[in-house]
């Protein structure tokens, strides 16, 4: 095999108008998912912005009308996000499911996470055709197109024998001429990509990356269709083979993975939380305050002595009943969260008989998109809500005077790097 041959293999493929067809709907399939991702972190980029410049205005607003500690704690929100990394428009992963902002003010905080736990079932089943999408789903795909009568055609035609005795060696012909479409196939698809990594500012070891796992992909799908494509069988025999094997690893496979998963594990739903710790927050009104107080000192003893209340509403003892509301509901996230994770380790092992699946795993990951980041984002809020509360409490329960540049040291959030997952 020299490169006389190779580009004369190459020359008579993509000469047949169906495999240019083909490789020409790879292309716009890649282009087309590269611009909607592109279009959708842009958009997620200028929210933030817009809710940035509205969380400043709102912020000092409050703190110019109010002059209290507690009215300030109570009124003021505080702009918490998680932005999309530059590799996000590849893989919007389940941005579109998990929350990635939220304003949180110091009241009970499980209230304020929760609240917005339930996406739409249908947004959720139907997703977004991100270029992980169409590398995962629709690339086998266009190689079994492609590549099922690699050996059938020639052989409907009877040139099948002729064709291999004139190869230079046996082997050779069909190895060649499945290399050459694999690689016109990850041609068509990575070049959009590339270019939309460039729009992003995505760096150059995740480009190789990314790259590189697109081919190992579409060598994997290349192999099985080779392998098919041997068998001494028609044209569609061969499609219907390899057809099924992709329905049943691509779809079937992860939904019914999805359903044993479900159905194994068990925990709390986000309503749950809400309403237990909603309800520990509407029974405080109606507790006399050292009940509430006393609860708040199990976790809090440094406050021992500073709890007394001579007034029937005191901000001290609000913002304890609301963190005695979040502790009551803490067991239930803390289940939550577990049940969360378990879903999704057991997930990983159904993805070892998923290629498609497996793939989108290592991609989101990679974009830091996957349920993990999301997770990330969550402890990020919890900490810095914490970093709130150790702010006020000593204002609160020391009964300090209120005095605005004492707000400068007032905890701000920053969402985290990329590299510190």
């Amino acid at each position: 095999m020299n490169f006389l041959d190779v580009r004369r293999e190459t020359v008579f493929l993509l000469r047949k108008k169906s495999i240019a067809l083909l490789l020409l709907a790879g292309f716009l399939l890649a282009s087309f998912s590269v611009w909607t991702g592109s279009v959708d972190v842009a958009q997620q980029h200028q929210t933030i912005e817009r809710l940035l410049v509205g969380d400043s205005v709102d912020r000092e607003e409050v703190t110019h009308k109010h002059h209290d500690y507690g009215y300030i704690a109570y009124y003021t929100f505080h702009l918490t996000y998680a932005p999309p990394s530059p590799l996000a428009f590849a893989a919007l992963g389940v941005r579109d499911i998990y929350p990635w902002k939220h304003r949180v003010r110091m009241l009970a905080l499980e209230g304020q996470i929760h609240e917005s736990d339930t996406p739409n079932p249908e947004l959720a089943l139907a997703g977004k055709i991100d270029f992980t999408f169409v590398i995962a789903v629709f690339s086998p795909l266009l190689l079994i197109l492609l590549l099922h009568d690699l050996r059938a055609s020639e052989r409907a035609a009877g040139r099948h024998d002729f064709l291999v005795v004139t190869a230079r060696t046996r082997n050779s012909l069909w190895p060649l001429r499945t290399a050459i479409l694999m690689v016109a196939l990850w041609l068509a698809l990575i070049v959009p990509f590339l270019l939309g990594c460039a729009v992003n500012g995505v760096g150059i070891v995740d480009v190789f990356m990314i790259s590189a796992i697109v081919l190992v992909y579409l060598l994997f799908w290349s192999v099985i269709c080779y392998l098919v494509a041997r068998l001494a069988f028609p044209a569609p025999v061969l499609a219907s083979l390899l057809l099924g094997g992709w329905l049943l690893t691509t779809f079937i496979i992860p939904a019914v993975g999805d359903v044993v998963i479900e159905e194994a594990y068990h925990g709390p739903e986000g309503g749950n939380i809400l309403m237990t710790q909603r309800e520990a927050v509407n029974d405080a009104w109606d507790l006399p305050h050292q009940v509430t107080m006393d609860a708040f000192l199990e976790t809090h003893p440094q406050w021992q002595g500073k709890t007394q209340t001579t007034s029937l509403f005191e901000w001290k003892w609000y913002f304890a009943f609301q963190q005695v509301g979040d502790e009551k509901a803490l067991p239930l996230a803390i289940a939550y969260q577990q049940t969360a994770e378990d879903r999704y380790r057991a997930a990983g092992y159904i993805a070892l008989l998923s290629p498609a699946t497996l793939l989108k795993r290592a991609l989101t990951h990679w974009a830091h998109t996957d349920a993990p980041a999301a997770w990330h984002y969550e402890q990020q809020v919890r900490a810095f809500h914490a970093e709130l509360r150790q702010f006020y409490y000593p204002f609160l329960f020391n009964g300090t005077p209120y005095s605005e540049a004492s707000l400068a040291d007032r905890p701000v959030f920053t969402p985290y790097k990329n590299t510190e997952r």
